[in-house]
């Protein structure tokens, strides 16, 4: 018998936040700098939840070690830029905000899986004034980057949970395939980078199209995976 989820774990780009275009321009910026043609927004998009260096591996995989560093770092800054002049420049997904306050007041514990650096996470978070509804913050700066299980598994060690009572909402099939790798719950979300039939065949149980139905979802699928 499957008990209620103990652990609720979010993706945040694709998923809480639609950070696309910040991405897109800071990466666009970071390949300037180093004298590169800078990615198309749609090849961007589709590395969104992997981590940073990977990223950058992916979308220009004949660059050397040195360069990617530099990519990287200049990434780095262009992003904390942005984020400087105004910290809320990326808008939540519609009802991303209910849904996590009332699952937060209801007592959900409630955690952050993400591609993103510990400090931008909590930059975007703080910004929507969501930070001190999660627990636990999951990123690349401890964990190997997504699809690797690592940052779900820390999330369950840092909270006491259990891998049967934990699920993962995200975007992509990066998201999907860290969940199965974890051997937790994947709900995906049709609103983000990849798309739903990607979500499906990389291993989302579910796939959601509004937040509104996230907390119905939730109390139902216990009572399903009986």
């Amino acid at each position: 018998m499957t008990a209620e989820f103990t652990l609720i774990l979010f993706d945040c780009d694709g998923t809480l936040v639609d950070s696309q275009h910040s991405i897109a321009g800071a990466m666009a910026e970071a390949f300037l700098a180093c004298e590169l043609p800078p990615p198309e927004p749609a090849a961007v998009r589709h590395v969104v939840g992997l981590s940073l260096d990977e990223s950058v591996r992916q979308l220009a995989p004949a660059l050397s070690p040195d360069v990617v560093a530099a990519v990287v770092s200049g990434y780095r800054q262009a992003f904390a830029r942005l984020y400087a002049a105004d910290p809320a420049r990326d808008p939540l997904y519609p009802g991303a905000r209910e849904a996590v306050a009332g699952l937060h007041a209801a007592g959900r514990r409630l955690g952050i899986a993400t591609g993103k650096s510990r400090g931008g996470v909590s930059t975007v978070l703080r910004g929507h004034d969501l930070l001190h509804c999660f627990a636990t913050l999951q990123t690349p700066d401890d964990n190997p980057g997504k699809p690797h299980p690592g940052m779900i598994e820390s999330a369950i060690a840092a909270t006491g949970a259990l891998a049967a009572e934990t699920c993962l909402i995200g975007d992509s099939i990066y998201d999907m395939q860290m969940a199965a790798n974890a051997g937790v719950t994947a709900i995906g979300v049709d609103w983000g980078y990849h798309p739903a039939s990607d979500l499906r065949a990389a291993g989302a149980e579910h796939v959601l199209s509004r937040f509104a139905d996230l907390p119905i979802l939730l109390a139902a699928m216990p009572e399903g995976r009986r």
